[in-house]
């Protein structure tokens, strides 16, 4: 019998290599310089650790890096991992490993905002040409190139949670020559499985859902078997590595993982519901929510949904979404998402997307449900509707207004 994701994710990476009893969790292990009992072994392992993961130096990773590495890669169902210093790290990584100057990458229009600020600064300064396509990836077959090395998916996408037909972009790219890329952080690994749908690597901030507690940066990647050598190189050459002390928090949350992930879908849920009801509101975008245009494909590739949601307001008018966030108490305001509290931030979707015109939509609110009791969130975004009722009462009179 093999055991389900949440049973492995309670058992994965357990080292057994000593004498007498075992740790529930991995021992922490901070080394820089490691000593071997003779030159001849020092020499043959520099010679095999190009190929196979030796503890041979702190840059090169420790037993409690490849603890977590080991747990990434049951979670992802790939061949390796290598973790990296912040998701911005892991990303900037892969395209690095994959693409040179003098050839092409593809971006969704929906990336990850920091992502479309490489692509449009350090990657073209250094002669490696990116084009944005649609993040529903229905302009793509029109954009490949002969030289498009890369296409790089986030699925579900930044902000308005859009999802591409994966296996279809795998596809194509695949016919082209050019590899698959996947952001995973929405997913975890647990809500969305890129490698199985076509993708060749997959990335994910592990500072997010994997971490889960809002203190630990990092990055993860994996690949499968035939993508490996290339990151595996790019990655030893920039000395890329991180401390073993966030390694062993990020193992810590990924225990929780599942659980964690399914109080705040139901939360989440919750809260989209009822915002869809809500007369100030919109739109609710939440690919979980029936009747959102990315319902069907969430329902044939997602294994779930998290705490995240994002909606805009009735009202024009121009402080109402920078009033209603500021009315709010429970909800933070701060960047990042994935930890045990409740977040709201603001997104001018006009500067996060190039190919889709949002020119005639308000402004995104973003809210990332935490695992706070949920009548308690309910309650603070009412009253936070309260806060801005003015605003739409006086926008209703200036329309009725008799201008004759």
């Amino acid at each position: 019998m093999t055991p389900s994701l949440s049973t492995r994710l309670a058992h994965a990476g357990r080292t057994a290599d000593v004498q007498g009893g075992q740790p529930v969790n991995p021992p922490v292990v901070r080394a820089s310089t490691v000593l071997f009992d003779s030159v001849a072994q020092q020499r043959e392992m520099r010679t095999r650790r190009d190929s196979e993961r030796l503890f041979t130096y702190g840059a090169r990773g420790n037993p409690t890096n490849f603890a977590l590495e080991d747990m990434v890669t049951a979670l992802e169902g790939g061949y390796r991992t290598r973790l990296f210093p912040s998701g911005l790290a892991a990303a900037a990584m892969t395209i690095l490993a994959y693409v040179r100057p003098g050839q092409h990458v593809l971006l969704p229009d929906c990336v990850y905002e920091p992502v479309r600020n490489l692509a449009n600064g350090f990657l073209r300064q250094h002669g490696i040409a990116t084009d944005f396509y649609a993040a529903d990836g229905a302009d793509l077959q029109a954009r490949l190139r002969a030289d498009t090395r890369l296409v790089y998916v986030e699925a579900p996408g930044s902000l308005a949670y859009e999802i591409c037909d994966l296996p279809a972009v795998a596809a194509m790219a695949h016919a082209h020559g050019a590899l698959v890329a996947a952001d995973n952080t929405w997913g975890s690994g647990v809500l969305y499985r890129p490698l199985e749908l076509g993708a060749d690597i997959s990335l994910m901030a592990a500072t997010k859902y994997l971490g889960g507690h809002s203190d630990v940066m990092m990055g993860t990647v994996c690949t499968t078997e035939a993508a490996w050598p290339e990151l595996a190189a790019m990655t030893d050459a920039f000395g890329m590595t991180v401390s073993p002390d966030d390694a062993y928090l990020v193992q810590r949350g990924i225990r929780s993982l599942g659980a964690r992930l399914a109080q705040h879908q139901q939360s989440a849920l919750t809260v989209a519901r009822w915002l869809r009801d809500r007369p100030e509101v919109a739109d609710v975008l939440c690919p979980a929510l029936p009747g959102d245009p990315n319902h069907a494909l969430w329902q044939r590739d997602c294994h779930g949904t998290n705490g995240l949601l994002s909606f805009t307001l009735r009202t024009r008018a121009p402080v109402a979404p920078e009033r209603f966030v500021d009315s709010l108490g429970l909800f933070g305001i701060g960047a990042s998402w994935g930890g045990f509290e409740s977040l709201a931030v603001l997104a001018d979707m006009r500067r996060a997307r190039s190919v889709t015109d949002w020119s005639g939509h308000g402004v995104v609110i973003r809210l990332h449900i935490g695992l706070e009791a949920v009548d308690d969130l309910l309650a603070d975004l009412a009253q936070a509707f309260d806060a801005i009722a003015d605003l739409a009462s006086t926008e209703q009179e200036s329309s009725h207004v008799d201008h004759r």
